[in-house]
């Protein structure tokens, strides 16, 4: 054996006999990000994050106000074919008298109507999981994504949103857990960016003051 390898397994036993003290406590369960929430209010940093990375936010006061906003986007964009599985986003805009016959091939709808479990002010996303009704499939293969959502929804970072997640499904946490931030785009070929080519073209987020 060489010297030097001699002498370094001489220090790794004299460490391990003489234990060198933790300098921090043992209780320490957290540790504080180190990114600290701006001052402005969540709906403003979210709207401004988001509609940064191409999407496209609406503000609606309450479900009524939510209803005449998706029926003037699709009068003008000439939308038919709507796709939602989600029953209570269904109920809730039926209840304000949008009629509406859904459409049930995700392949070729117009667009698609989600829910979500969490928006992240700080990064513009949105957090979806496999246990919402929508699935894993909606969110990534309609051509428009709308997104449904409710001011209390909001969050301030990721792990905000992921101690949020934990918190209400525990031992049963959802077996896919994703961030959508935006439409899907890509720069892979020379570095000229497109957008809508691996998901939707766009994605719409309408965020009910709740």
């Amino acid at each position: 054996m060489s010297e030097a390898r001699s002498n370094i397994l001489k220090k790794v036993k004299q460490a391990l006999v003489h234990k060198v003290p933790v300098p921090f406590s043992a209780n320490q369960a957290t540790i504080n990000s180190v990114v600290q929430p701006s001052q402005q209010e969540l709906e403003l940093e979210f709207a401004a994050n988001f509609s940064g990375l191409q999407g496209r936010f609406s503000y609606c006061a309450n479900q009524s106000e939510l209803v005449a906003q998706l029926k003037i986007l699709f009068e003008t964009r000439g939308w038919k074919n709507i796709y939602c599985r989600e029953d209570d986003i269904k109920s809730n805009i039926a209840k304000q008298g949008f009629s509406i016959t859904y459409f049930d091939d995700l392949a070729h709808c117009d667009a698609a109507i989600t829910g979500c479990e969490y928006l992240v002010a700080r990064t513009g996303s949105l957090l979806l999981s496999s246990t919402q009704q929508s699935g894993r499939t909606v969110s990534v293969y309609a051509p428009v994504h709308i997104c449904i959502a409710s001011t209390k929804q909001l969050v301030y970072d990721i792990d905000d949103s992921l101690m949020q997640l934990r918190n209400k499904y525990s031992a049963n946490f959802p077996s896919m857990v994703s961030l959508a931030s935006g439409p899907s785009r890509t720069a892979d070929i020379e570095k000229t960016l497109v957008v809508g080519v691996h998901g939707p073209k766009e994605v719409f987020c309408f965020l009910i003051d709740e």
